[in-house]
């Protein structure tokens, strides 16, 4: 009798340490995960990463074969790929996408930064009169609305008690804005990025920029969904995310090269632009400030309905 216990005492312990071992091996299910590929305005850390495959390369210690980009540029697009399950996380999407895809009861959490750069996103007009949110009053406008820039705006006319009632504003692309406000047929654009770089490169005057007004905070994001069922997964992608800017920070010079290589730019002006990013990836307390700032400007100008709670929409 002793030792049909002993036997089915040893058998249990050998099943126990079984299923240990095989969980601790185990790789995951899902051997294609789908990656944004987003490069403008500056994004650094996208460019490196493809370019030396560094998600691929990290992913295959949990399973992972093949990692697919999608060049999705609409933060609208990019959180409802996110939602239909094409996408397993967007890599560089701005804050205003994922709270307006929360505040619509999507399933979309937070998992890391990928930068801020608020410095990088300016006001600019060819009237050198214009240095004031007062000498706005009754100017026409032109940016992407539902943005930073369209958050930009409304922050710096804010220090003068003023809306965007007291000025003309037009919802357009980067591009048609820089182009309306050369062409003269508007009296100011809103621009980010190279286009900023280029324009106030070319003369233009510099109203304002970001610094003091708004955060310009993009995040790096999946679904709860995703996290619950493949945690292995979501560690993998910010170890890699990790692995990247170790890169930025040992090879800068190569990373800085591919970049201007990639969006077609100098390499010089890179270099300086580049001084504008954050590219830290720690969700900080300011962070989440800067978050609950901008789904204020949300709420407040009728971009969402309902209240969203940023801490709860973030893992850290």
């Amino acid at each position: 009798m002793k030792s049909k216990r002993l036997t089915s005492v040893v058998l249990a312990l050998i099943l126990i340490c079984s299923l240990v071992l095989t969980g601790c091996s185990r790789t995951t299910d899902v051997k294609d995960i789908q990656v944004t590929y987003v490069t403008s305005p500056l994004n650094v850390p996208s460019i490196v990463e493809k370019n030396h495959s560094i998600f691929a390369e990290t992913m295959k210690e949990v399973g992972v074969e093949t990692v697919t980009y999608s060049e999705i540029t609409s933060g609208a697009d990019q959180t409802q790929a996110l939602a239909s399950g094409d996408i397993q996380f967007l890599y560089a999407v701005g804050a205003t996408s994922v709270i307006l895809s929360a505040a619509n009861d999507a399933d979309i959490k937070i998992i890391s930064m990928y930068s801020r750069s608020p410095a990088a996103f300016c006001l600019f007009s060819n009237d050198e009169s214009i240095n004031s949110p007062e000498d706005l009053r009754g100017k026409t406008i032109a940016g992407p609305q539902g943005t930073i820039l369209h958050e930009l705006l409304v922050a710096y006319l804010a220090t003068a008690d003023m809306t965007l009632e007291d000025v003309s504003f037009m919802n357009t692309t980067i591009p048609d804005a820089m182009a309306a406000m050369m062409g003269g047929s508007v009296d100011c654009a809103l621009l980010a990025g190279a286009a900023a770089y280029n324009t106030q490169a070319g003369g233009a005057h510099l109203v304002t920029n970001g610094e003091g007004l708004v955060e310009a905070s993009i995040c790096c994001a999946t679904t709860q969904k995703f996290y619950d069922e493949h945690k292995d997964i979501v560690d993998s992608f910010l170890k890699a995310q990790e692995n990247v800017l170790t890169f930025l920070e040992e090879q800068e010079d190569t990373a800085l090269a591919e970049t201007a290589e990639e969006l077609d730019l100098d390499v010089n002006a890179v270099k300086d632009m580049y001084a504008y990013y954050d590219f830290d990836m720690t969700i900080r307390d300011s962070d989440i400030a800067a978050m609950e700032s901008t789904m204020r400007f949300m709420l407040d100008n009728d971009m969402i309905e309902k209240e969203v709670d940023i801490n709860a929409l973030v893992i850290r």
